[in-house]
């Protein structure tokens, strides 16, 4: 298993955030750079660390650590799909998707409503959480190995001596016992 060092700070958090009905759209630049940017401005106010991270063309995976005190994730997660939508509404915004109820809670089309997330326990699932985050590009078959993922923590896991340059090809992904 790989050396991970685990955050001493507040509680750690995976987090899987999906595309409103799986469209492929995470992946292009312009959201891209939008939640680059809402994430800056939400972290200057509501501080956290992002352990790891994936961004793939319908969903991401991510592993936050909070502030020790804070486990308010919920309003970042709020801030963060409110500023992307604004930011792309113009190019991503497709009434022909909106429902009655997401018209009236005044919804976009960019992100499913909800969330789904996990309290890290302990440092075996902190790195269990760190491989899975990695290996979903491969998983996904969106890359042969996680190297060749750009939108992905793994290259700095790599720089830091966690995880080997080669780790996450199929053999490794045959290896873990996620679903």
């Amino acid at each position: 298993m790989s050396r991970y060092r685990r955050p001493l700070a507040g509680p750690a958090f995976f987090f899987t955030v999906v595309s409103y009905r799986r469209r492929p759209i995470l992946c292009n630049e312009s959201i891209r750079l939008a939640l680059r940017s809402a994430i800056e401005m939400v972290r200057a106010v509501h501080p956290f660390s992002i352990d790891a991270w994936v961004l793939l063309p319908d969903h991401l995976h991510c592993v936050w650590t909070l502030p020790a005190g804070d486990s308010n994730f919920s309003v970042r997660w709020l801030k963060i799909k409110r500023w992307v939508s604004i930011c792309v509404r113009d190019d991503f915004r497709d009434q022909r998707l909106l429902t009655r109820s997401s018209v009236v809670r005044r919804e976009s089309t960019i992100w499913q409503r909800r969330f789904w997330d996990h309290r890290i326990r302990d440092d075996v699932d902190y790195g269990r959480h760190l491989d899975y985050v990695h290996i979903n590009p491969v998983k996904h078959g969106h890359a042969k190995r996680a190297a060749d993922w750009p939108y992905s923590t793994f290259g700095r896991y790599v720089r830091e001596g966690v995880y080997p340059a080669d780790w996450g090809g199929a053999a490794d992904l045959s290896e873990m016992d996620y679903e």
